[in-house]
């Protein structure tokens, strides 16, 4: 005889909360540049751009960026002992470098860091993608040699992926730098 699955209300509350959790990932929506490959005419911020005190940060970004792969996911996570997204990780990257806060977003990152050509990327640079719709969903810190490390989702860890994957390559949005203009 076969048992029907009764599934109450608060269940279905959770699951659906569950189910928005995982779609809205780590981002809000700034504005998209016009192409990958030139810069986006953007205005910096009135404070200015968000930059590290020294140039040798961004290579300190990626040995700490990769000391956290295999590093558990969790939407709106801001530390590998709880768990991290993808701005999460790296926030808290720079944060351990450098001592200055970024935004817990993508979409706040975007904003407050400076826009360079994609053949421009080196280590240590930002590299952004539309991954549910919607500009600027994803981010990851550019590792060098077409690498990028990043927390993907609530079904993976922090990780190295290619920009070069189909999946990335399809929907990369632009890289932008934490490095001081000059």
């Amino acid at each position: 005889m076969a048992r029907s699955l009764s599934v109450s209300p608060l269940e279905r509350r959770l699951a659906a909360l569950a189910l928005l959790a995982f779609l809205a990932g780590c981002s809000q929506t700034p504005q998209r540049p016009a192409s990958s490959t030139s810069v986006p005419r953007a205005t910096a911020p009135a404070r200015g751009w968000f930059a590290l005190p020294r140039d040798d940060h961004a290579q300190e970004m990626v040995i700490f960026a990769l000391g956290l792969l295999d590093t558990g996911y969790r939407f709106g996570g801001k530390n590998p002992e709880a768990g991290l997204d993808c701005s999460g990780m790296v926030s808290y990257v720079v944060e351990q470098v450098s001592g200055k806060r970024l935004p817990y977003n993508a979409a706040g990152i975007a904003e407050r860091t400076r826009p360079i050509p994609s053949n421009s990327v080196r280590p240590g640079d930002l590299v952004f993608f539309n991954t549910l719709g919607r500009s600027y969903s994803h981010m990851g810190i550019y590792v060098g040699d077409g690498k990028f490390v990043h927390a993907p989702n609530s079904r993976g860890k922090v990780r190295v992926d290619r920009l070069d994957n189909r999946y990335y390559a399809d929907r990369f949005e632009g890289a932008r730098t934490l490095l001081p203009e000059g």
